[in-house]
């Protein structure tokens, strides 16, 4: 008997350990990697481009950071249904939203938060950091059907990306944001009226890395880059004059990650969704991500 109870209390302890070892790592996991966090998403930015575009700022990023040009958009490669699935942190299936101009769920979502649509990243920030400034500044109205108004201290549609990008960074270096989101109508433009893949659509493409650059000097100018993580990435590539197909010229977006805390690992083997952007801004926020979101934190490009 004496020797059972010593093996039970043994098996006791060993538990507790366990938990506690469990508990210690689940808080370590939580500990925020920034203070504050710039997503810059260049609508239809196909990863091609990088063939033949002359892109020194991203590839700056992409040299000082991480980077994939194989991630995937969700099907159908088009704009609302990758919007959505990017700050939602799951696909068309769960949140609903499944054309490229979706303003409400063609799908009965699958959970309806506080904001009254699926929870997305601004949610999860507006629960878990109740003080923190967050915000979204946008050209292609689509957007503004694709996130909590109530949530959010910024809810700008900028005429175009110069002024969307003004009114974004103001408000972040202004406020200190924690997260903004800055939304690029262009090369997308391009893309539809002349075709992708065109002269003008690689203009559109050099004139977005000039404008990343330019975020990246305010970012800097500010002092808070150490604190910073910036990600760009897109929601389709295209073909032609238009998207939503399942080529790979459709389907694979850049995703770059460059800032504080990310290891200059360049080229990563992971494989990218697009709802892991949202997943991998809670995890640099040091946010508890729902069990009902299906993307994951990118680690890779936080490991040394």
């Amino acid at each position: 008997m004496n020797h059972l109870l010593k093996n039970i209390a043994v098996a006791i302890t060993l538990f507790a350990v366990l938990v506690s070892c469990k508990s210690s790592q689940s808080a370590v996991e939580q500990k925020p990697l920034a203070k504050h966090v710039i997503l810059i998403g260049s609508d239809g930015f196909g990863a091609y481009a990088f063939e033949k575009a002359k892109l020194p700022n991203l590839r700056k990023l992409m040299a000082g950071g991480a980077y994939s040009l194989q991630a995937r958009s969700v099907l159908p490669s088009s704009s609302a249904v990758n919007w959505a699935s990017m700050i939602m942190g799951s696909g068309p299936e769960l949140h609903g939203y499944t054309e490229w101009g979706s303003k409400t769920p063609e799908l009965p979502s699958r959970i309806i938060g506080k904001g009254d649509i699926y929870p997305t990243i601004f949610s999860l920030v507006d629960d878990q950091m109740p003080t923190a400034k967050k915000g979204v500044s946008y050209t292609w109205g689509g957007i503004g059907y694709l996130f909590e108004k109530n949530m959010v201290d910024l809810d700008f549609n900028g005429r175009t990306d110069e002024e969307t990008i003004e009114k974004a960074m103001d408000f972040h270096l202004g406020d200190k944001a924690a997260l903004t989101f800055i939304h690029l109508t262009h090369p997308d433009n391009e893309g539809h009226e002349i075709g992708h893949g065109t002269p003008e659509y690689y203009t559109a493409i050099e004139k977005v890395d000039a404008q990343v650059g330019e975020i990246l000097a305010s970012v800097e100018k500010a002092g808070m880059m150490d604190d910073t993580i910036i990600i760009f990435s897109s929601d389709h590539g295209g073909i032609g004059k238009g998207h939503g197909g399942k080529t790979l010229a459709e389907v694979e977006i850049p995703w770059i990650i460059y800032g504080a805390n990310i290891p200059a690992k360049g080229k990563l083997n992971s494989s990218i969704v697009t709802y892991d952007t949202a997943a991998t801004i809670a995890h640099a926020l040091g946010l508890k991500t729902p069990d009902f979101w299906r993307g994951k934190p990118v680690l890779e490009a936080f490991s040394n």
